[in-house]
Formats: structure tokens, C-alpha cells, sequence
């Protein structure tokens, strides 16, 4: 059974399971006077046991899956002649990514064998005794946890106490699985750059101010000693960002404040969706649009003039990153300024101030917690955009401040640096997460000094 069809069939049993368990509940209320003189409302002993039919299986439904790799390889490896199973563990391991690709009708790596057919045909057969097989265990589990938990039905029983209780348990493990995947990428990602560092020194990639992580793969190959001076990248990541805030903040927020202050509900509900749109038009989208029609413009618009505009600069990257992000500032600081008490605005309005006075002088200061945090979110989502960047910016590693030439950020040299066929230990792969690591460090930053401002005024506005 697939394991969408065997989800969806949890999902059945475990409906069927708040029916049976609340018309338990129902039935053993009839000899204790109904439903009143029960300890928890009959939905409660519904939910306990949907939750005992359904948790217990998806646990194992996951310990399945998370082993079935791993027993399945370990049982065609068996069954291989013994030359194959005496190869080298990597060149083992070819051999049995060959074996599922051809199980999976994906191109293998050489010439199949009769051997490997058959091996192929002993993995596909596993693995559908192995679908058949979780799908009776998991089915058996949420079956018997259904009826455990239905035959514990009764009066006394604390259901609603079980089913919080539970609930808390899960909002623990959920928490705890963000924190240590967070922990995890933060962990994977320093280890790489505590080896990058021990091939570059670290103010050498902090202060220098060249950029050409070019390492040479044989001793004779000239032009490729490599530099990693970081300081271009970080300048070009800070002006296309300034830039594109320039254009993002001022309108975002002046947009909000129409919307919720002057702009009448009938307005307010046709030209807030359209806003948003820009929201959801994939990047790439805006890169091409500022790649075709906005670094043309800025171009020969400079050339008219006598500036000489490179073909890609930070300009046209940053003007069309700023329209992509009003969106976030927009709807955001519409929401906080939303939030906003009308207690505040009628006792402005009781003291003879003007609806623009309201604004600049309690709307707007109350509200400005919020609208930090959605100038951050801003900030977070121009500073991480790569698409744009791109197609319209480039990838030279100018240190200039001059938004008319050709720039490069640290998320495009990141992405520029993983793909390929560079070794993954040479330092211009390593570099990469090094560059994640400063770029993680300056967005901590950012978070904390933010943290700050919206805990001085909160404080002073409550």
C-alpha cells in the first residue's frame, strides 16, 4: 500500500475512532444520569481515542520508514555474488545506487549486468513486502490502540485531563524538534567553516577585499591561487539591500497607513488582495522582469544623460527587489496599525487633534513595535534573495559603492560556489558556508538590536 493511501486510511480509522469513543461515552452515561455526571464532555473521550488510534501508528508508520532503507539495501547486498560483496565500501555503495536506480527505471552509472537485473528484481520485491507489511502493522496498531482505548472508556475516566496532557506533549516535542534542527544547522555549518578557516585565515576573509575563490586543482594550472576576501560581497549584499529598502519602506508603510486610516472599507478590501499579489509572484519572475525591462531602462536612461551604467547593476536589482518586498512592510504594518486601540485615536480626536496628527503622533509611535518587526522581515527577505540578483545584478565582485555598476551578493556567491564539480572539501566549496555562517551572525544581530527597540517602546506604551 502506498503510504499516502495507508495516511489516508489512519486518517479513516482515526475519525471512526471520535464516533465510537464518544458514543461510548454517550452509553455509559445513560446509568449515571447522562452526560452531566461525567468527568469530561463526551467529545474529550472522542478525541483520547482518536489520538490512542492514531498516534501509536504513525510512531511506527516512522521507526518504518526511517529503517526500511537500510534492511532493504542490507538484504540485496546478501544476496550479491561474493566478488561484489568483497568491493570497497564506496565502490559497494555505487553498486548498490546503480541497483536502485535500475529498480526505479533511472540511468545507471555502467552496463547492466544479468546479476544486476536480478538484484534490481530482488530490491523492487522487497520493497513491496515491505509496503504490505507496514501497511497490516501499522493498521494492526491503530486498530488495537482504538480498542484499548475504547474499552478504558468510563465515567471516572479523566479524558480531558489525558487529552491535554497529551496535547502539551506534543507542542513539547514539536518545539524541541525546531530548536534542535535549528541547533543541527547551525552546528553543520560552523563545523564547515572551522575547516574552511583552517585553510584561509579568518581576518584574511573578514578584511579582505578581494574576492576570486579560483583554487587551482593541479599544480601546473595557473590563474587560480584564489582570494577570499569577503568585504565586495558584503558591500554588494548591504547597497542592494539599502536600495531596495529605500523603495520597500516608504511605500509599504505609507500604503498601510491609507489603507487603515484613510482609505474607505469597499477601497480597502479591492486594492489590499492586489497588493498582496506581488507577494506570491515567484522571484524569478522579477528577476527576468528586471533583467528584460528595468537594467535596459536604467542603461540607456544613464547613457542619455553621459553616466555609463553597467548592463547589470545594483540599481535595477535593488529597485525591483524593493516593489517584491512592499508587499511584507505593507501588510504588515496594515495589521499592527490595525491593532492599534480606537481608545487612542478617540481621546486624540477629544483633545482637537487632526486625523494626520492621530497618526504621527499616537498611531504611529504605538504602533511602532510592529512595524519594526516588518521592516526586519524585509530587511531578512532582501538580504537572502538570490534570483534577482542574479539575472539582473551578476556575479562580479566589485567593491564599489556606485549602484550604476555590477555588483554580487553572498547568497549568489553561495549558490554559485556549491554547484559544480569542485572537490567538497577544497576551500572554495567550504567558503560557502563560511559566507552562511557571517550571513547567520549578521541576521542574529539584526534580530537582537530589533528586539530591543520593540521592548523600549512596548514598554513605554503599555
Amino acid at each position: 500500500m502506498p503510504g499516502s493511501a495507508l495516511i489516508i486510511g489512519l486518517l479513516v480509522l482515526a475519525a471512526l475512532a471520535f464516533h465510537l469513543g464518544r458514543r461510548r461515552a454517550f452509553a455509559v452515561s445513560t446509568s449515571i444520569g447522562g452526560t452531566k455526571n461525567l468527568h469530561s464532555l463526551p467529545s474529550y473521550y472522542g478525541s483520547l481515542t482518536a489520538l490512542w488510534c492514531a498516534l501509536p501508528a504513525v510512531i511506527v508508520f516512522g521507526l518504518w520508514l526511517s529503517f526500511e532503507s537500510q534492511i532493504v539495501e542490507s538484504l540485496v547486498v546478501s544476496g550479491l555474488p561474493e566478488e561484489t560483496r568483497a568491493l570497497a565500501p564506496e565502490r559497494l555503495n555505487l553498486v548498490v545506487n546503480d541497483i536502485r536506480n535500475l529498480a526505479e527505471g533511472n540511468i545507471v552509472s555502467g552496463e547492466v549486468v544479468p546479476e544486476m537485473r536480478a538484484a534490481a528484481d530482488h530490491y523492487l520485491d522487497l520493497r513491496r513486502t515491505s509496503a504490505a507489511a507496514s501497511a497490516v502493522v501499522v493498521l494492526a496498531v491503530a486498530i488495537a490502540g482504538m480498542g484499548a482505548a475504547w474499552r478504558r472508556i468510563s465515567p471516572a475516566l479523566r479524558a480531558r485531563n489525558q487529552v491535554e496532557q497529551i496535547v502539551r506533549i506534543l507542542l513539547i516535542a514539536s518545539s524541541t524538534v525546531a530548536v534542535f534542527t535549528t541547533l543541527g544547522i547551525v552546528l553543520s555549518v560552523l563545523f564547515e567553516a572551522i575547516l574552511f578557516f583552517g585553510h584561509v585565515g579568518i581576518t584574511d576573509f573578514l578584511f579582505g577585499l578581494d574576492w576570486s575563490p579560483q583554487v587551482a586543482i593541479r599544480e601546473d594550472q595557473v590563474g587560480s591561487s584564489g582570494a577570499f576576501g569577503a568585504i565586495p560581497l558584503f558591500a554588494g549584499t548591504l547597497l542592494i539591500s539599502f536600495i531596495a529598502m529605500m523603495v520597500a519602506a516608504p511605500i509599504g508603510l505609507f500604503a498601510a497607513i491609507y489603507l487603515a486610516e484613510y482609505a474607505t472599507p469597499a477601497f480597502r478590501s479591492v486594492a489590499k488582495p492586489i497588493l498582496e499579489v506581488l507577494a506570491g509572484v515567484p522571484t524569478v519572475v522579477y528577476g527576468f522582469f528586471a533583467a528584460l525591462m528595468v537594467a535596459p531602462l536604467i542603461r540607456d536612461g544613464g547613457a542619455l544623460v553621459g553616466l555609463d551604467v553597467a548592463s547589470e547593476s545594483a540599481l535595477a536589482a535593488g529597485l525591483v527587489m524593493g516593489v517584491m518586498i512592499i508587499p511584507f512592510v505593507s501588510s504588515l504594518s496594515d495589521d499592527v496599525i490595525n491593532a492599534v486601540p480606537q481608545a487612542l485615536r478617540d481621546g486624540s480626536y477629544g483633545l482637537g487633534a487632526t486625523r494626520s496628527e492621530t497618526i504621527r503622533q499616537v498611531v504611529l509611535p504605538a504602533a511602532l513595535p510592529g512595524i519594526v518587526g516588518g521592516m526586519l522581515l524585509a530587511v531578512s527577505r532582501a538580504i537572502g534573495e538570490t534570483m534577482i540578483v542574479v539575472m539582473a545584478a551578476g556575479l562580479a565582485a566589485n567593491l564599489t559603492a556606485n549602484p550604476l555598476q555590477a555588483v554580487t551578493t553572498v547568497t549568489v556567491q553561495i549558490v554559485t560556489l556549491l554547484v559544480g564539480d569542485q572537490e567538497f572539501d577544497s576551500p572554495k566549496t567550504l567558503a560557502a558556508f563560511a559566507l552562511g555562517l557571517v550571513l547567520f551572525a549578521v541576521t542574529l544581530g539584526l534580530n537582537v538590536i530589533a528586539l530591543q527597540v520593540v521592548r523600549k517602546y512596548r514598554e513605554q506604551y503599555e
